[in-house]
C-alpha cells in the first residue's frame, strides 16, 4: 500500500511545479512561498482536525517536536530554493534535480539513520545522480 501513497506524492509533486511555474510569473518567489504555506498550513491542519490526528498532540515528545521543527524548516527552505530555480529555470529541467533529494536521502539514511544499502538502492541511488548530472551539463 505505501506504494500507492508514493505515487499519488509524485503525481502531485509533479502538478506543483506545473501549478508554481505559472503562479511565480512576476511574483517575487518569497511572497510565493509564503501563499503556498498558509494554504498548506489550511489543509494540513484541516486534514488533523478531520481524522482526528490533532487529538494525540498531548503525546507529542520533546525529541518529536525538536525534529518536526527541524523538517519543517528543511522544508522551508527547499521551498524557497525550489521557487526560485523554477522562476529561472524550466520545470523539465528543475523538477528532476530537485528529485536528487532522492539519492540525497538515500545516503543519510544509511549515514545517519543506520538503514542497510542494497546493491539495488545503491544503483538507483547512482542512476538518480547520473540522471542528474545529465540535465544539469
Amino acid at each position: 500500500m505505501w506504494w500507492m501513497y508514493a505515487l499519488l506524492s509524485a503525481l502531485f509533486a509533479a502538478l506543483t511545479a506545473i501549478f508554481a511555474k505559472v503562479g511565480i510569473k512576476g511574483v517575487d518567489t518569497d511572497l510565493a512561498t509564503a501563499i503556498r504555506t498558509v494554504v498548506i498550513l489550511i489543509l494540513a491542519w484541516g486534514i488533523a482536525f478531520f481524522r482526528g490526528g490533532v487529538s494525540t498532540i498531548h503525546t507529542l515528545s520533546k525529541q518529536n517536536l525538536i525534529f518536526l521543527c527541524l523538517s519543517g524548516i528543511a522544508t522551508g527552505l527547499s521551498w524557497i530554493f525550489y521557487f526560485k530555480a523554477l522562476q529561472v529555470g524550466k520545470v523539465s529541467q528543475v523538477a528532476p534535480v530537485d528529485k536528487m533529494s532522492v539519492a540525497i536521502a538515500i545516503i543519510l539514511s544509511v549515514a545517519f539513520l543506520g538503514e542497510p544499502l542494497t546493491i539495488k538502492t545503491a544503483i538507483g541511488a547512482l542512476m538518480i545522480i547520473a540522471g542528474t548530472l545529465v540535465l544539469i551539463f
